[in-house]
């Protein structure tokens, strides 16, 4: 306990809180059509690769305006930018209440939800802003165990959905955001991390970086693993199995909620053993994971327990990159973050596709497993590679924060870089 009074007394606690409930929500909202899929599906008698897609649209346009949603925050401030899009996720969730009517108003509606799923790299800089670089991965897991608004997606929206019919659900989250916003206008603080003199070619450096790309292809598999596997589930538990509507949403619950609050201990656990060492734990157990859920699909029992696995390695995983961001880019961690998460959620979109095209062709959902699990071995590979420049350069060993006068020297080359990069 002492510890973290220290740890909240380095920071700005609201701030802390009043981001990790703005990500919650939104993450709430973001994977609503993949809580509800069992009662749409129904309602439209969609096909599994009609599933995949429609599962898919929230996830990808969630990832595409994670970018420009950073950049604005550079610029407005990211408070204000939180404000804009909550504002906007009402009005989104009128849209869904009122105009759903079509297959295709449900994939209007996928895009809308998008809107939601572009809070990560905000709510995370926002609410780590505060904090010393020391205690940044903490930070960010706090506010990142917001992804534990996808487990109470589909814990709630299932029973709401059977009382009151689907397209009400939005409704009821119109109204919800409204607490999340107000908290915001009350106890969120703006930090003051962000160097206001930079260019927008200097916000926007990390995008002609080659660690950006490879700490998004990362991200794609730990994030966009967790979100994937998320919006998922719920289908995929109610046509394996043949468990009910209500029962698969809470099965899915109980893999997301592990997978959220682990996230937590993967950003804690990386300020101190390092985020390069904790992701190669991370990736081997999500191999190793998805693998065996592919071929273990006969049993719900041991799905269960090897998915509730393969999400506190996603989640540990998502805590541990960004714990590594805010080292490699201190003064930007914003438009980095939200790059990152723009191109690593698109992984997320891919989950949902690649189950249904291998159930559709294939008769079954091993390959889309198996897919996955593949991609994640190429990753490790791939980041075992990249840290040993990484190690020399702007981390310690293991991918820890450097102390100040060791990091002093990268720091210094890093804004130097940016300056040169933004000369016309």
């Amino acid at each position: 306990m002492t510890r973290f009074k220290s740890f909240i007394q380095s920071g700005h606690g609201p701030t802390l809180f009043a981001s990790f409930l703005y990500f919650a929500f939104s993450c709430c909202i973001w994977v609503l059509n993949g809580a509800m899929a069992p009662f749409i599906g129904e309602s439209f008698q969609l096909s599994p690769a009609q599933k995949g897609l429609m599962l898919s649209v929230p996830i990808i346009a969630g990832a595409l305006m994670r970018f420009p949603l950073g950049v604005l925050s550079q610029y407005i401030g990211r408070k204000n930018a939180t404000l804009v899009e909550m504002g906007l996720i009402a009005v989104a969730m009128l849209y869904g209440f009122f105009m759903v009517q079509t297959f295709n108003d449900l994939l209007a509606m996928g895009v809308l939800l998008g809107i939601a799923g572009a809070s990560f790299g905000v709510a995370l800089s926002l609410g780590a802003g505060w904090f010393p670089p020391q205690h940044k991965g903490l930070a960010m897991g706090l506010v990142g165990a917001g992804n534990v608004g996808t487990a109470v997606s589909v814990l709630v929206a299932p029973p709401l959905a059977q009382w009151l019919g689907w397209q009400s659900v939005y409704a009821v989250a119109a109204c919800a955001i409204l607490l999340p916003m107000a908290v915001m206008v009350v106890f969120a603080k703006e930090p003051p991390d962000v160097d206001s003199h930079a260019s927008f070619r200097a916000h926007v450096a990390c995008l002609f970086e080659k660690d950006g790309w490879v700490f998004s292809l990362i991200y794609g598999v730990t994030f966009g693993g967790f979100i994937g596997l998320t919006t998922f589930l719920p289908s995929y538990y109610y046509d394996q199995f043949g468990v009910s509507k209500v029962q698969a949403g809470q099965l899915t619950m109980l893999a997301a909620f592990m997978g959220a609050m682990v996230r937590v201990f993967g950003g804690w656990i990386s300020d101190r053993w390092g985020g390069v060492n904790t992701l190669t734990l991370v990736l081997v157990v999500v191999t190793v994971a998805l693998a065996l859920v592919g071929l273990a699909s006969s049993s719900l029992v041991l799905t269960t327990l090897l998915l509730i696995v393969c999400f506190a390695a996603l989640g540990a995983g998502n805590g541990a990159l960004f714990q590594l961001v805010p080292l490699r880019w201190p003064a930007s961690t914003a438009v980095a973050g939200s790059m990152i998460g723009e191109i690593g959620a698109l992984g997320g979109g891919l989950v949902p596709n690649a189950m249904g095209l291998s159930k559709q062709y294939l008769g079954s959902y091993l390959w889309g497993f198996v897919f996955f699990a593949v991609l994640a071995l190429v990753m490790l590979g791939v980041m075992r590679v990249m840290q040993i420049r990484w190690t020399r350069t702007w981390a310690e060993k293991g991918g820890r924060a450097r102390t100040h006068a060791a990091h002093a020297a990268p720091a210094a080359n890093e804004r130097a870089k940016l300056r040169n990069t933004a000369r016309p």
